[in-house]
């Protein structure tokens, strides 16, 4: 698999953005549970992406990328515990809810490009 540098794809400078809202988000919460794994679960996504293309074939970064999408569909889900709970707002949900949607279909298309592309070294 020909080197890219994680860093450089738009799917994990957002997932990394996305991260970053997710703990000022939750900074004050007293949901201590909720708080931790929303927070693991945020983390889990850019990480996943990163570690997934440092591997050495399409095949293994792919396992990754969908490892890093389900996280993003966990992640999906606590945010909407954390506004019905409302330790996020409405607003905040929403924008978080769509930014994982989008982080989702990129992570798709880049998975299935891992898998249909023939491995370059």
């Amino acid at each position: 698999m020909a080197y890219w540098s994680f860093e450089d794809l738009e799917v994990w400078q957002r997932a990394v953005r996305l991260a970053v809202d997710v703990h000022r988000a939750l900074r004050d919460s007293r949901e201590w549970a909720l708080k931790d794994q929303t927070l693991r679960s945020a983390i889990s996504v850019a990480s996943n992406i990163a570690e997934g293309i440092e591997r050495d074939t399409a095949a293994d970064a792919a396992r990754f990328i969908h490892i890093a999408k389900g996280s993003a569909a966990e992640l999906r889900t606590q945010v909407q515990i954390a506004r019905r709970i409302q330790v996020i707002d409405e607003a905040t949900a929403r924008s978080m809810v769509d930014e994982l949607r989008r982080i989702s279909k990129m992570l798709h298309r880049l998975a299935h490009y891992l898998r249909t592309t023939p491995e370059r070294g």
